[in-house]
């Protein structure tokens, strides 16, 4: 993962992922490790609600960027 090479990093899921996206992050030795989650699904959407749901994620993602994973 970028962040074990000090390279701040975001990763977006969407809801119906975060169990597995928890269970990676454990197994991989970063049980804790923070995401952003987008509602589900994302295949059907007409591109300007994909737009607006990626316009919704601009903040939370720059504020994890800014954060870090510490917590």
């Amino acid at each position: 993962m970028l962040e074990k090479a000090g390279i701040p990093a975001v990763p977006v899921i969407t809801s119906v992922f975060e169990a597995t996206a928890n269970e990676m992050a454990r197994l991989w030795g970063l049980a804790g490790f923070r995401f952003i989650m987008m509602p589900h699904p994302l295949a059907n959407l007409a591109p300007e609600a994909l737009d607006e749901r990626a316009g919704a994620l601009v903040g939370p993602v720059v504020t994890l960027l800014r954060r870090g994973q510490v917590a």
